[in-house]
């Protein structure tokens, strides 16, 4: 038995066993043990060993992640012959006739994917607890969540499941299941990972794939294989000429950094991720970087109905295909209760609602390239609490049947007249009002792991790099993870 398995990051997995010093089995059964160990996370929702068997037997030792076992979020990224859920009961008999691109990608390096990871319904919530699957927990503290929605891959990663798992982003997805779970996850530049065969662009652009990791040269490495042109796309942006994972070995150069700490939308922010935030600026300007106060201007509340929008039209489309596919009581006896409610509020908003929202995604790259003129990173905190317990992210019980009646109703106006979609979205967008903005502008955003609270519980700083420049963002987290290294510290399991 490969003992010392959780040890290594999935580059060092990889040259294990192409140097002979342990075989390709010994790790995909040192994965599932560890995985099987671990099935009180809930952190996978369906294994895959019989078909990362079979891959394996097609490996021709070529692939840079040789042999390395992974998972792939149950969400947009698809594997031939399994179920892709979504978190929803209403998915569960869709089983996609081929691979994603993605997933063709992954397949070329070597990896081998040994499960589906859980995410919230439609991937709509920062925490991962579909009524479906049933709630992931928090390997740091197991009533806590790992944070969503690629909730299921942090947790595995934190683990010591795989060494770095799939994850999608349209709002935070990567970065905030990494700050809960003391890991690394970036969040590339718009369109520079592929959504084909399936998807164009998802929830207006927003949504961006790549991995949550141990460390940052397996990030850097990713990155190199997953990116490059989609077929299948809109329009692809320009390939990046380097490689992320040998350009990570030169350090960054004198950054000029700018800071934030306050609330987009106002909101509290706790003070762990206040101290969070000040070592972290101390540890930049150890390192020879120029840190200050600014950021780019725009008003958080427009930022927050402008995403409200995008979600909202997006789950509706989702939801609308469910009940033309399956029929309306089939889509509300299947989907959650917010899901229906998120469909409602979607149409409600006016084609003019849609583009003023498009108006205001043009006024906040534009503020954003401004700042970038003067300054090459933004940093904020990642999220402004550390994780929640599970459970707590529910409405209530009030909330609930009035949400019934105005379902009932069909009385989507009067939902919004009622201030219940702005409570929830303001108390969604409270806890995690920073990821947002890179989302909606389409900048690389990536959340390090630098600070622990006293009870034990990570937390991550967020920096935010200038459209397409995702290496300035991986040199800079190499250095970090050089002058403090995270993959040390591990929960106790």
């Amino acid at each position: 038995m490969f003992k010392e398995y959780d040890q290594y990051d999935g580059l060092g997995l990889s040259e294990l066993i192409k140097r002979k010093e342990v075989s390709t089995n010994d790790v995909l059964e040192a994965a599932i043990n560890k995985a099987e160990e671990n099935k009180d996370l809930n952190a996978i929702i369906r294994p895959m060993y019989d078909e990362a068997r079979n891959e394996m037997s097609k490996l021709n030792g070529e692939g840079i992640f040789e042999g390395v076992p992974t998972l792939l979020k149950d969400l947009i990224i698809h594997y031939k012959g399994v179920p892709t859920t979504s978190g929803s009961k209403a998915l569960k008999d869709f089983i996609p006739t081929e691979d994603s691109y993605f997933t063709q990608r992954m397949k070329n390096a070597g990896m081998l994917i040994i499960g589906k990871s859980n995410t919230p319904e439609f991937g709509i919530k920062g925490t991962t607890e579909p009524e479906y699957f049933g709630a992931t927990k928090n390997p740091w503290d197991k009533t806590r969540t790992p944070g969503g929605s690629s909730g299921g891959s942090a947790s595995a990663v934190a683990a010591g499941i795989v060494p770095f798992a799939h994850g999608n982003d349209g709002g935070g997805s990567i970065r905030i299941p990494a700050s809960h779970c003391g890991l690394f996850g970036l969040k590339p530049t718009r369109k520079r990972t592929p959504h084909g065969p399936f998807y164009g662009e998802i929830v207006d652009g927003a949504v961006c794939d790549h991995f949550i990791t141990k460390s940052v040269r397996d990030s850097a490495a990713l990155l190199d294989v997953v990116s490059g042109d989609d077929p299948t796309a809109v329009f692809n942006i320009e390939s990046y000429k380097g490689s992320y994972l040998k350009d990570i070995n030169e350090p960054p150069k004198k950054l000029k950094i700018g800071y934030h700490l306050n609330s987009p939308i106002g909101g509290t922010i706790s003070s762990d991720c206040q101290k969070a935030l000040e070592q972290t600026i101390t540890l930049c300007r150890e390192l020879g970087h120029e840190v200050q106060e600014a950021s780019p201007k725009f008003d958080g509340l427009e930022l927050a109905k402008y995403f409200l929008i995008q979600y909202s039209a997006s789950n509706s489309f989702t939801y609308e295909q469910i009940v033309r596919q399956k029929g309306a009581s089939f889509a509300r006896n299947n989907t959650e209760l917010e899901t229906q409610v998120l469909c409602l509020i979607g149409k409600t908003f006016t084609a003019e609602d849609y583009v003023r929202a498009q108006d205001f995604k043009f006024r906040l790259c534009k503020s954003f390239h401004e700042f970038h003129k003067d300054y090459d990173l933004l940093l904020t905190p990642t999220v402004a609490h550390p994780a929640g317990k599970l459970g707590t992210h529910q409405i209530s019980f009030l909330e609930e049947i009035a949400s019934q009646i105005v379902l009932k109703l069909k009385a989507g106006k009067l939902l919004m007249a009622t201030g219940l979609v702005d409570k929830i979205a303001k108390e969604n967008m409270n806890k995690v009002p920073y990821t947002q903005m890179t989302n909606i502008n389409g900048f690389p955003s990536m959340s390090v792991p630098l600070y622990w609270t006293e009870k034990g519980m990570p937390l991550g700083s967020m920096f935010s790099a200038r459209f397409g420049d995702e290496v300035t963002l991986l040199q800079l987290a190499a250095q970090l993870e050089n002058a403090q290294d995270w993959k040390k510290r591990r929960p106790n399991l």
